[in-house]
């Protein structure tokens, strides 16, 4: 089934019933129900929103992940279920276990994957993919070349064919690159989650401070979806991140994407690149399942 992306931008009350999200307006009083099980990500942008710990308890047991935004309305924070999958603690032992080989090549082939899908969102553009193509195959183990850097200059030069310098707190478009990859990130980490593994644990990433290393480093192929509905937003006239455009990001994730031979939900495909991922701890194949742009 098909899980949805929820936004709530009004100063809404949350509390749970019978399985069902109920969401009072605290300025009208009127009530609106969802169910928890339809639900795969839950925004919580407005400061004014307070919620029930029966309401968090029960989003976390459906594998739903909550995003907390701050006073910009830009995702700050995270919630997560600690145990969700049965086979947890085996899925943790060969995670852990994973050699530093292993991770390697996993990194290899998921830096190869996001270069190709920059590349493959060039070419939908018109703007000259060709030189990306050949970098996704000169990517070694663990990237140690570092293709990734250099094929990102040339990306960002073409992409915008405007100067851009791509920073966490730079000018527009910035602000909703980053909302974006937020909101993907958090979509991520949640089927890691679902999948039995541990989101701070990574391939490449290491950060003590950082809970969602594993998350970090398998979206990376994932970005250039996020890419792709900036440049429409930019093509919109938009010049900020307005409710528009967080529309148009939060849609990213009910994208049509191929896996293989057919085409999916983008969402549906993270949960099967998180079991890919599982199946290459374990030994049982050696490549992360990536999907790449239509």
């Amino acid at each position: 089934m098909e899980k949805r992306i929820l936004s709530i931008e009004r100063p809404f009350h949350l509390s749970v019933q019978n399985a069902q999200l109920v969401l009072r307006d605290k300025e009208s009083g009127e009530e609106h129900q969802r169910p928890l099980e339809d639900i795969g990500v839950l925004v919580l942008e407005n400061g004014r929103t307070t919620f029930t710990n029966a309401f968090l308890q029960a989003a976390l047991e459906h594998n739903a992940a909550v995003v907390i935004c701050d006073a910009q309305h830009m995702p700050s924070g995270l919630f997560m279920p600690l145990r969700h999958n049965t086979l947890m603690q085996e899925r943790h032992e060969a995670q852990i276990k994973a050699t530093e080989a292993q991770k390697a090549r996993l990194w290899q082939g998921t830096i190869a994957a996001k270069i190709e899908n920059q590349a493959l969102l060039l070419d939908q553009r018109a703007k000259a993919g060709e030189p990306l193509h050949y970098m996704a195959t000169q990517v070694e183990r663990g990237d140690a070349s570092n293709v990734e850097a250099r094929a990102a200059m040339r990306y960002w030069e073409l992409l915008f064919m405007v100067e851009f310098s791509r920073e966490r707190y730079g000018d527009w478009p910035n602000p909703a690159l980053n909302y974006g990859y937020a909101i993907l990130r958090a979509a991520m980490a949640r089927a890691l989650v679902g999948a039995g593994l541990l989101p701070s644990l990574g391939i490449h990433h290491h950060n003590r401070y950082n809970p969602y290393c594993l998350a970090d480093d398998i979206m990376e192929p994932y970005r250039p979806f996020v890419d792709a509905a900036v440049l429409e937003i930019m093509e919109m006239g938009h010049t900020e991140l307005n409710k528009e455009a967080k529309k148009t990001l939060l849609q990213v994730l009910h994208s049509d994407v191929r896996g293989g031979r057919t085409a999916n939900v983008l969402m549906a495909e993270l949960d099967k690149t998180a079991a890919s991922l599982v199946k290459c701890f374990k030994g049982e194949t050696k490549a992360i399942h990536y999907p790449s742009l239509l």
